[in-house]
């Protein structure tokens, strides 16, 4: 009839269950890795989230291990689109996250990941890890960032465990964030954990050692290998709470200020000889 108007109700269904719940609580999450774009640790980290948010993937064509938070600045940065919402870029993974924010992908993400690393990221590891610096190169933007590490190399990989942890816990650590810090997750290849422990970094150091090659033609190559010293692990420390079998949370500060030391430097000599 004209002038008249009807409001037609339907019944709840599932998807408007989900679409509510999506509207309420989906997030945009970049992903990265040092591992590259075909690492399995990735591939279920995008899984995951992949259920109850909007995922990017933006990822080293290739392993970048050890990269740390270089950047590329001599060379173009190669980017191809392997899937609908994934990147292989020839660059670091600092360079994914660089990208991404800066116009790569056409949204900007509420929260990277970077991982699942296969390998653990614990104490001094931090300042060599590609991983890490993905998650530091976010918080760096200003977007909270969270590096995730397994503390294994040898397949069977137990990635569900930490994945259902951070998909069950991702606003919470979202607002745990501030822009001074990221997060250092690292836990063990196993099925279930003992428990959640906040950590701080353990001294990590390594027993290093050159591995020469000499090739038929000439010169001399190197391989560096290396093992972790052995160590008394300090309770509180990532490295202890890992091996305790539980998962570790770490803040780590962007600012690596002590003003103990620096305290230390301005009573010396230093500043009295000036």
């Amino acid at each position: 009839m004209a002038g008249t108007s009807h409001l037609l109700v339907l019944p709840d269904s599932g998807f408007d269950t989900a679409l509510r719940r999506c509207y309420s609580s989906c997030v945009t999450v970049l992903l990265t890795n040092d591992d590259g774009i075909l690492s399995p640790g990735l591939k279920a980290l995008e899984e995951a989230f992949a259920q109850d948010h909007e995922v990017w993937v933006v990822a080293p064509d290739g392993e970048r291990s050890g990269f740390s938070n270089s950047i590329t600045l001599s060379e173009p940065i190669r980017c191809t689109r392997v899937g609908e919402r994934s990147y292989a870029i020839s660059g670091t993974p600092a360079d994914c996250v660089i990208l991404a924010t800066l116009g790569a992908i056409p949204v900007m993400p509420d929260l990277v990941v970077s991982g699942i690393n296969i390998g653990a990221n614990l104490g001094s590891d931090i300042v060599y890890s590609g991983t890490c610096a993905g998650a530091r190169q976010a918080a760096y933007k200003k977007i909270p960032g969270i590096a995730v590490s397994l503390n294994s190399f040898h397949a069977p990989f137990h990635f569900e465990p930490v994945c259902s942890f951070l998909t069950g816990h991702v606003q919470e650590l979202m607002d745990l964030w501030d822009e001074g810090h990221f997060i250092n997750i690292n836990v063990p290849n196993l099925t279930s954990y003992r428990g959640v422990e906040i950590t701080t970094p353990a001294m990590r150091l390594y027993q290093d050692r050159l591995l020469p090659f000499e090739p038929p033609r000439g010169g001399t190559y190197y391989f560096v290998d290396g093992r972790p010293e052995p160590a008394e692990l300090e309770p509180g420390t990532d490295w202890y709470a890992v091996e305790q079998g539980h998962l570790s949370v770490s803040p780590i500060m962007l600012n690596p200020v002590n003003h103990e030391v620096e305290r230390h430097y301005r009573t010396s000599g230093l500043v009295r000889g000036s």
